[in-house]
């Protein structure tokens, strides 16, 4: 990576800060130099004004130039097929002395005296631009006849080479380097504001690009009129200073750009995408997913290969593009693909802001009177905000040297770290995009020894540890496996089906659907028009499925989403057991019996964990059994519902008549360490308790009522028997069995009796129910 002073200085101000003060930050914080250099233009070269230019009487290939050099005009034979009457141009004057064997006297050529010589870039240092002498221009500062070449400083600048790690792509950009020194030096950086010039034309008038969605580059396409626009002489010598060589001007002026931003950058000509007067731009994968852009001919793979400019044209299409450089690093190596340059700059991880990287080279055209296209096409997915949460403890462990916390947020900030929040010594933030080599806390504790320097930390032995990094999402994805393997092992199998479904069948079977406004405008299918806003209707489609295929025992799940009336989304489970409770065997003598409620809520305990039931007051009682239907409680919260399937839909979709399903709301669902009691050795105690109460009574009443007394022996209570008879008129009688034991003694008669006692006091005084 080359990188020159000037050329940092457009984006920090290091003007007080000396080329080996940076040379030491750079190696510092691990950009490594491998050489600083500048160009080695000789005393003596001075700006010269060609004021007329003639052919030599008796050569065809010399020119005989009146040069103006401010306070002399001199004559020089030229041989350069490029110099002409108006050019500014660089003079070695006589005197001038390039080597010990090369001394600039006066001569004379063909019989014409000649007092000095006109240069080329490279017969004076600079890098070889073209074959002819150097032009000149003001892109190097204002030109004074007679002012010596090398006290001009942006062509006398300093050459600095990195080596840079395979990890910092973020680094191969003149403003990437710039971000470092200025976290370094403490230096803000400044994006300077470049006007546009905007024609009148709009870019759609010229360019239409059909895009495929499943494309994963994303892209931004500016139109370009170039008729008009000059190449500076600066940005020649800076793109053939970093190594590149281009055709066309405007391939120059888009590989500076590149360079300067790390934006990737390529250019089309209208003439090679253009057909029947219309531009037209193809985007879509290949065979290996790779993304290419086409016009009348294939002309690029993004990030692997740009292409290049075969006939220049006054019209230019630019693109922006950002690749994810690991998947892409991925996809070479799986296929084999062949690269081109592009490719090292794409596949360590570019400049992802395409909208700074635009402004910069729409700018930067329009200074040199191009002039651009209002509007722009772009396909742009926001890139995925990557947090990580960073152990303040186990920084100092890793560095072996504690770091003032305050420090280590300024120093994070100034390396683009944002939406720093410090809780109980962990520090949350959000890593910068462009840094693809930020993974963990190891990666940001390389950070923050890079800026507090390597040097001034203690040598101890290095200990390297991870903290827990789970977060929510995690947690749920170990949840929904952890009720997927319950699931399977208690009989179920999974399921998927689409988040589509048929409206009327929702609304045949008293299902509520998402309202017309937020509802699907372009259906794939007549039979897939609306979101799901159940799992029930296909679960039981494919349970259908299966009677078809000969199943007598089918168990099914489904992990999914589903959409209530305004389209908004929850995670659901949804479970569906019809026919027999098990598959024929030698235990059951081939005739298992079928499952039933009961059985089937096991089942679910045994995947969800222990629940309590309620009556559903307002079920779907044209898809649900309206005698059998429950919503499910864990912990006092609704978590979803469970229910014997409504006897006609059974018959409608021709399977039997015991199914049962249940729909819950995965988000509800606890998820905790259970955590074991010590066991008492004393010995247990039970007593049954019949109390009549009215048949309108729910028992859940009851269970409240006993759970308010918080009894400490009471540990667990069932309700065992229901009776009614004639006697009993409106009431019934209700056998609840209650188990008693201390975790400090036997319990005697008395304190059994006491307990009871309290229970059925309690009953009476609360819903005024007593013994039978």
């Amino acid at each position: 990576m080359i990188v020159t002073r000037k050329w940092l200085e457009e984006y920090i101000d290091i003007s007080k800060i000396s080329t080996q003060e940076i040379a030491v930050a750079l190696n510092s914080i691990g950009l490594e130099v491998d050489s600083i250099s500048k160009p080695n233009i000789p005393d003596g070269v001075v700006v010269g004004y060609v004021l007329d230019c003639v052919k030599h009487p008796d050569a065809d290939k010399l020119n005989i130039c009146q040069v103006n050099l401010g306070d002399s005009q001199v004559q020089i034979v030229c041989g350069a097929s490029n110099v002409a009457k108006g050019q500014y141009v660089p003079v070695a004057t006589v005197g001038t002395v390039f080597s010990k064997d090369f001394k600039i006297k006066k001569a004379k050529l063909r019989g014409v005296e000649s007092n000095g010589m006109i240069c080329s870039s490279s017969e004076i240092g600079l890098p070889k631009l073209n074959d002819g002498i150097l032009e000149l221009d003001d892109s190097i500062g204002e030109l004074i006849l007679g002012k010596e070449i090398n006290q001009y400083e942006l062509l006398n600048d300093d050459i600095i080479e990195i080596e840079l790690t395979a990890n910092r792509g973020d680094c191969l950009s003149i403003l990437g380097v710039a971000k470092d020194l200025s976290a370094y030096f403490n230096i803000p950086v400044v994006y300077s504001d470049k006007s546009i010039n905007e024609n009148n034309e709009a870019i759609g008038r010229i360019l239409e690009v059909e895009y495929d969605n499943n494309c994963s580059s994303n892209l931004l396409y500016k139109v370009i009129d170039i008729d008009k626009m000059d190449t500076t002489l600066l940005t020649k010598l800076r793109v053939a200073t970093i190594g590149i060589e281009k055709n066309t001007d405007i391939e120059t002026m888009i590989a500076y750009a590149t360079h300067t931003t790390g934006v990737l950058f390529n250019v089309y000509t209208r003439a090679i995408t253009s057909k029947d007067n219309k531009t037209k731009l193809i985007i879509k994968n290949d065979e290996n997913g790779f993304t290419t852009v086409n016009g009348q001919i294939p002309l690029s793979i993004v990030g692997i290969e740009a292409g290049y400019i075969a006939k220049e044209d006054t019209i230019v299409i630019i693109e922006a593009s950002y690749t994810e450089p690991t998947s892409l690093a991925q996809k070479v190596f799986n296929s084999k693909q062949k690269t081109g340059e592009v490719y090292y700059k794409s596949s360590r991880g570019s400049n992802p802001d395409l909208e700074y990287g635009v402004e910069y080279i729409c700018g930067f055209l329009s200074e040199y009177n191009a002039s651009i296209f209002k509007g722009q096409i772009d396909f742009i997915s926001d890139i995925p905000v990557r947090k990580i949460d960073i152990n303040i403890d186990k920084v100092h462990q890793i560095i072996g040297e504690e770091i003032d916390k305050l420090k280590i947020e300024n120093i994070l900030t100034s390396l683009g770290f944002t939406d720093l929040k410090m809780v109980n010594g962990v520090l949350t933030t959000i890593i910068p995009p462009q840094r693809h080599d930020i993974v963990n806390i190891a990666d940001v504790t390389e950070e923050i020894v890079r800026l507090v320097g390597i040097d001034n930390i203690q040598a101890k032995p290095l200990a390297i540890d991870e903290i827990n990094r789970e977060n929510n999402v995690v947690l749920e994805l170990k949840k929904k496996n952890k009720i997927k393997n319950m699931a399977i092992a208690n009989g179920f199998f999974e399921t998927t089906t689409y988040v589509f479904t048929n409206k009327e069948l929702l609304k045949r079977y008293g299902f509520e659907t998402v309202t017309d406004k937020k509802d699907i405008l372009n259906p794939i299918t007549n039979d897939l028009n609306t979101f799901r806003t159940t799992l029930l209707l296909n679960l039981i489609q494919a349970v259908s499925t299966n009677v078809k295929q000969g199943f007598k025992s089918i168990g099914l799940f489904e992990i999914g989403t589903v959409f209530n009336k305004n389209r908004e989304e929850s995670t659901q489970i949804g479970f569906v057991f019809s026919g027999a409770s098990e598959e024929d065997s030698l235990s059951n003598k081939a005739n298992p019996q079928n499952i039933d409620l009961f059985g089937f809520g096991q089942k679910l305990v045994n995947c969800i964990g222990e629940f309590e039931l309620e009556p559903k007051d307002d079920a779907n009682i044209t898809f649900c059994h309206p005698y059998q239907v429950a919503n499910i409680i864990q912990d006092g919260v609704v978590v979803g519902f469970i229910s014997k399937l409504h006897p006609n839909i059974s018959k409608e979709f021709d399977i039997s008549d015991d199914t049962y399903v249940a729909q819950i709301e995965i988000d509800q669902l606890k998820d905790e360490l259970i955590k074991a009691d010590d066991i008492s050795k004393y010995q247990s105690v039970k007593r049954d308790l019949s109390v009549v109460a009215p048949k309108t009574l729910q028992y859940k009443e009851i269970r409240k009522v006993i759970d308010s007394l918080d009894i400490v022996e009471l540990k667990q209570y069932n309700l065992v028997d229901i009776y009614s008879d004639e006697k009993l008129g409106d009431n019934e009688s209700l056998t609840i069995n209650f188990i008693l034991q201390s975790d400090e003694k036997t319990l005697q008669e008395q304190d059994i009796v006491s307990i009871m006692d309290t229970i059925l006091k309690a009953l009476e005084d609360n819903l005024q129910i007593g013994l039978r």
